[in-house]
Order: structure tokens, then C-alpha cells, then sequence
């Protein structure tokens, strides 16, 4: 059996809501809610909690996660690549190889542990460095987004060959979600960022994709949490 270890990757600081992976949602901490999924995965054998922050650490190993050292600062600042912090984690557990590296942000509170199990079976399958989760988009580069020049004049990002005059017609595009990735820790290693490789897309639906960013993106988990 290959041995999978999941990764929530949680730093203390946050420039659009202060303090976000501790702050309640449906009465707990956004955090908790990603360490309860992977604790119910059928797949994860470990789980640990990568931060900077001490708050954070107590929290994550009070709700079943390990966190055996804190993340050097460096590596949890705003333009620090969280590549490298996935990196960090991998290497520092060079002591304990493994087969599977997860990484399940906590802005995505709203994620099912089928998601995350359908991710890392995809994985699993072969033929992929790399699996993500991806919904389909609200917004079509080939029908309604645009390019805007210095004149004002517009045109559409990617010109279609042919007419498209509705999105339908459109070629499918898909927005890359926080809900979970999956991933061979060499390849992470070997390679710099997720599209280095062969990727592979599990599709989630949108209400199950919410990357909370804003106070507002808060109210509207809350909203969806309380309609289950």
C-alpha cells in the first residue's frame, strides 16, 4: 500500500482577512475544517499542519494534526512561493520517505473527502506527476473575457476559429481549485510548479469549490454550510 501523507500548509498572517485560518466558521476554526476532512479520508495514513504561527500549531495539534516544528519565516511571507514551503515539508521528513504528498488548503472549507480521495486516486492511477481539483469556470476566455488596450479598444483573450455566439458554444474552460492536489513528492522536488508536468483534473462541483479570500467569501460559506 502506498503511503500517503497530507499537508495543510497554514500561515499566520493574511492580508484580506487577518488572522483567516483562525477565524470561526459554522462554529470553528476555518483550519479545523480542513484537518477534519483528511482525518476522514480512507486514504491518508498522516497529517500534518505546516505553519509559522504558534496560535496555529496549538490548534492544529488540539484537533488531531501533527505540526513537529514550526515553518521558518521565510518561507510563510506574502511573495514566498508556497512551492517551496511543499519543498520544505517533503525534505523535512527525509527520515520517513513516502509515496504521496497531499496538500489540502485550508480556504477550502467547503470540500468533500470524496474530492479529496477521487484527487489522490487519480493520482494513484498513473500516468500524472500531478492531480488537481478544478470546476467548471463562470467566465470564457473564448466568448466573454477581454483584453483591454491603452485606447479603450477591446477583444476577446483567445479569438475563436470559428463564430461563438453563445458561451455554450464556447470550448469548456475550468477555474483550478483550493479544494485538494496530489502529488509524487520527487516530482515536487524535482520540479517548479504545478503545470512542470503531466496534470491531471478532477472535476468538483462550484458550491463544493469556495476559496475563501474575503470577509465576503466567509458569509457565503456560512451561507452554504447552513443550507446542508
Amino acid at each position: 500500500m502506498p503511503k500517503i501523507f497530507a499537508f495543510i500548509f497554514a500561515r499566520g498572517g493574511s492580508k484580506g482577512v487577518p488572522r483567516k485560518n483562525l477565524r470561526p466558521l459554522a462554529g470553528k476554526p476555518l483550519l479545523v475544517h480542513a484537518i477534519d476532512t483528511a482525518r476522514s479520508s480512507r486514504h491518508i495514513a498522516r497529517l500534518i499542519v505546516s505553519t509559522d504561527d504558534p496560535e496555529i500549531a496549538a490548534v492544529a495539534r488540539a484537533h488531531g494534526a501533527e505540526v513537529p516544528a514550526l515553518r521558518p519565516a521565510e518561507l510563510a511571507t506574502d511573495t514566498a512561493p508556497e512551492w517551496l514551503a511543499w519543498r520544505h515539508a517533503i525534505t523535512d521528513l527525509a527520515a520517513e520517505p513516502f509515496d504521496v504528498f497531499v496538500s489540502l488548503p485550508p480556504t477550502a472549507p467547503l470540500r468533500a473527502v470524496a474530492d479529496v480521495d477521487a484527487c489522490i486516486e487519480t493520482l494513484l492511477a498513473g500516468d500524472c506527476d500531478i492531480a488537481i481539483t478544478a470546476t467548471e469556470a463562470h467566465r470564457n476566455p473564448y466568448f466573454n473575457m477581454i483584453t483591454r488596450a491603452a485606447d479603450g479598444t477591446a477583444e476577446l483573450v483567445i479569438p475563436p476559429t470559428g463564430a461563438v455566439t453563445r458561451r455554450q458554444d464556447a470550448p469548456a474552460v475550468y477555474d483550478v481549485t483550493t479544494v485538494a492536489y496530489a502529488a509524487r513528492p520527487e516530482f515536487i522536488l524535482r520540479e517548479f510548479g504545478v503545470f512542470a508536468g503531466r496534470v491531471k483534473a478532477v472535476l468538483v462541483p462550484p458550491e463544493r469549490a469556495l476559496d475563501i479570500d474575503s470577509p465576503l467569501d466567509f458569509d457565503f460559506a456560512e451561507f452554504l454550510l447552513a443550507r446542508r
